[in-house]
């Protein structure tokens, strides 16, 4: 039963990672929490192994997203070596941030932090730039007004944090960061995509890390990772992540847009739900 359990949260969890760019976890953590919670596992590590499981399974939902949307174009690779390695570090130091940080704080934290961005996917950014692009001069002008080098690096590292205390690979932070200056949102997704896999990496490696040295007393785990759970979540995702990654080419990128803050939401509210009662 734990088995099909975990493989529906892949199937989900990798149809949403392909579709939005998030790598699945604004789907893994919230059902992670319902699953860990039913499992009658430790109240103070649930969240905790939450968020590391999903960034464990985005390394997977990451690789297949992003070979997707690379398939379309969709990957802006230079700005993806500009975020990358900020991404890294700071979700590897982020990582040892939420291990300091109680179960109920970082329920509140993800439910709030998902609010606020569902509202500047509604409401914020600049106008998207069209994505027509000349195949003949391979120019892009969706980068076009993307902050320099060094600014980008530091914002990798900023969204790296987060991305390591919401466990939800960065697609949050970094889809709404690129739309805001104009990157058209079919190539923020991809983009985003990519920049899943060195969060995922580097945060994976960190709740290990982190959780063995908190000695987490919960079976079939490696510190803040569920070992049952990354494997069933992997297997399911790696294929519907490449499904979701072509329903976002058919898709009309503000619809796209208004569909990624619904489920933004919708997660929110629950977390925010549970912390309270």
């Amino acid at each position: 039963m734990e088995l099909i359990i975990f493989l529906t949260i892949g199937a989900l969890a990798g149809f949403a990672a392909g579709l939005f760019g998030v790598g699945g976890g604004t789907i893994i953590v919230p059902l992670l929490f319902i699953v860990f919670t039913q499992m009658d596992y430790n109240p103070d590590s649930i969240m905790h192994l939450a968020l590391g499981t999903s960034l464990a399974t985005i390394i997977v939902t990451s690789i297949s997203s992003l070979m997707a949307h690379n398939k379309k174009g969709a990957v802006m690779w230079p700005v993806f070596k500009n975020l990358a390695p900020g991404l890294a570090i700071g979700c590897f130091l982020g990582a040892g941030i939420a291990g300091q940080i109680s179960g109920l704080y970082l329920q509140l934290i993800v439910g709030v932090f998902l609010l606020w961005v569902a509202y500047k996917m509604f409401f914020g950014g600049k106008k998207q730039v069209a994505a027509n692009v000349s195949s003949a001069s391979g120019a892009n002008d969706a980068n076009s007004e993307l902050p320099s080098k060094p600014k980008q690096l530091a914002a990798g590292g900023v969204i790296g944090v987060a991305s390591a205390i919401f466990g939800i690979g960065g697609g949050s932070l970094t889809v709404p960061y690129l739309t805001r200056y104009g990157v058209v949102m079919q190539k923020a997704v991809g983009t985003s995509a990519a920049c899943g896999l060195p969060i995922a990496i580097a945060g994976a490696l960190g709740f290990m890390i982190f959780g063995m040295q908190q000695q987490v007393d919960v079976p079939n785990t490696i510190g803040f990772v569920h070992i049952y759970a990354f494997l069933g979540i992997s297997i399911m995702s790696f294929f519907t992540a490449k499904i979701g990654a072509k329903v976002a080419h058919i898709l009309s990128p503000q619809l796209l847009k208004k569909c990624f803050a619904v489920l933004l939401t919708v997660v929110g509210c629950y977390f925010l739900f549970k912390g309270f009662i």
